[in-house]
């Protein structure tokens, strides 16, 4: 698992020559003011710039170990930071593209846009993802340890579907994350949870961003799967220890026998956990007495226990750890940004949603997605057939995919809420995926996420510990821990937003 420190990026700061790690090196440092400590001022000198509203980042950004890419100059006119953002932001921040990503994982290659490596292949444009993505049925999962999956534990989840299993499965499990059914049965209940979460975090004056997240990403998903007859705390605990297994990847050299043993050990006392304290009881209740869930439902269509529970792991993944993640990475830019955290709090349901969008196309949580060839396929990728071969791997590079200019239009790397975008293509690119595949709880991570940052960010916040950044090679995705906030004690009921650096008091 590959560490790294996490820098807010400066909107002014010039692009850096990049430079190899020392042996020893694997976090960039980076430092925050305390509250008795005075702000530097806004002034073209990147290292002295004032980065927010109640937290000050001191050095300018490095990252030691990015991989280079190309960047495109913007052909709009320069505007300062704190100047309006024309139409629906459409303009990008500088002359120059600057890469305003957070995260940069180690070694990822951005081209070229298709190789084949072994018996893998390495795709990184849109619209190679996309025409993957969307072959009917010309390729299957692979991604998720999906084909590790036994055949013993009986009906296989949904995401580890394909064809036409997966469409009658795929339809009627929709319902649960329709964006109408996620405003009329769950808001009241994200809202309630929000207004108690972040008033309890307020209240003790420091907090871990990361574990709240956790807990209201879990309460809320518990309500939709139907894991509410246990403990909402003890449950993301033990979800927590769940996800955090040994890495592996399809594509990564095949484990030895003393690696599956130690696999095997380690993740079934986590499994047998949630297992028995939450899955089962829930269960029990939902055979009694069926709701509106996906428990429910999976009871009403003769799934057996064993693989219930691993819908139960599947769904807690995507509706938990994921939107746990997100909420953690989308609060560092508009904490980062005045300028973008005012129109954030000011901006209409839309108008926030399209920041929300740009962020996570900027920052997807699962960067890699991974099928298996069925059938012979030619694609067309920047002109050129690729002949992928039946029984081939495919890696599909998400982060690339969404910085791809050809898509994305003028300036990939830049924070452009409300970019204009080609048909079809969604304003977060792929970071939900596409096709058949495409994540079903996408309104839901939005929305919850909208709910619960609406809150939060009325008030002022200090950085009292930078995140430190994971990644994990089963998702190729990050994972932000011990995020530290503080708060003046009492809360401001409302931050006044302004231009200027407000003081400590």
């Amino acid at each position: 698992m590959a560490l790294s420190r996490v820098d807010f990026p400066d909107p002014e700061a010039p692009t850096m020559t990049q430079r190899a790690p020392r042996a020893t090196e694997n976090v960039t440092s980076w430092s925050t003011s305390t509250r008795d400590s005075p702000a530097p001022k806004c002034r073209d000198n990147p290292s002295t710039r004032t980065c927010g509203v109640g937290v000050w980042v001191t050095p300018p950004v490095l990252h030691p170990t990015k991989t280079p890419l190309a960047l495109h100059t913007c052909t709009g006119d320069r505007q300062s930071p704190s100047a309006p953002w024309g139409g629906r932001y459409a303009r990008c921040m500088s002359v120059d593209s600057v890469d305003r990503r957070v995260s940069h994982r180690p070694g990822e290659a951005s081209s070229p846009a298709a190789e084949l490596v072994g018996n893998v292949w390495h795709l990184r444009t849109t619209e190679a993802v996309r025409q993957i993505l969307r072959e009917k049925d010309a390729t299957t999962q692979a991604g998720f340890s999906a084909e590790l999956m036994p055949d013993s534990i009986g009906e296989r989840p949904i995401l580890f579907m394909d064809g036409d299993e997966h469409r009658r499965q795929r339809t009627k499990v929709a319902r649960f994350f329709a964006p109408k059914t996620v405003t009329n049965r769950y808001r009241r209940l994200m809202e309630e949870r929000a207004d108690a979460l972040v008033a309890d975090a307020l209240a003790a004056t420091t907090f871990r961003l990361d574990d709240l997240s956790l807990q209201y990403s879990t309460e809320v998903a518990a309500q939709v799967i139907g894991l509410t007859n246990s403990n909402a705390k003890g449950m993301a605990r033990r979800l927590e220890r769940l996800f955090a297994q040994p890495d592996w990847s399809p594509g990564s050299t095949p484990e030895g026998p003393l690696r599956s043993v130690w696999r095997s050990v380690r993740s079934h006392a986590p499994m047998a956990a949630f297992h028995l304290a939450d899955v089962r009881p829930a269960i029990a209740a939902r055979r009694k007495a069926p709701g509106e869930d996906v428990i429910s439902h999976l009871l009403a269509e003769g799934y057996r226990e064993p693989a219930i529970l691993i819908e139960c792991v599947t769904y807690g993944a995507a509706g938990m750890a994921t939107t746990r993640e997100f909420i953690s990475m989308t609060v560092l830019p508009l904490l980062a940004d005045a300028d973008l955290r005012a129109r954030y709090l000011a901006g209409e349901e839309e108008e926030r949603f399209d920041i929300l969008h740009e962020i996570l196309r900027l920052e997807p949580i699962i960067g890699h997605l991974y099928r298996r060839a069925a059938r012979d396929l030619d694609l067309t990728v920047d002109g050129e057939t690729v002949a992928i071969r039946r029984g081939q791997l495919i890696d599909l590079y998400v982060r690339q995919a969404n910085s791809d200019a050809s898509t994305v239009g003028e300036c990939p790397l830049d924070m452009r809420p409300g970019r204009p975008l080609p048909r079809g293509i969604g304003p977060e690119v792929m970071s939900f995926g596409d096709g058949h595949h495409k994540c079903p709880g996408n309104s839901l991570a939005i929305q919850e996420t909208d709910i619960l940052l609406t809150r939060l960010l009325r008030h002022e916040l200090v950085v009292a510990k930078a995140p430190v950044m994971h990644w994990e090679d089963l998702t190729a995705g990050y994972a932000l821990r011990e995020f530290v906030l503080t708060t003046p004690k009492p809360p401001l009921p409302v931050l006044a937003v302004s231009d200027e650096r407000r003081g400590p008091g």
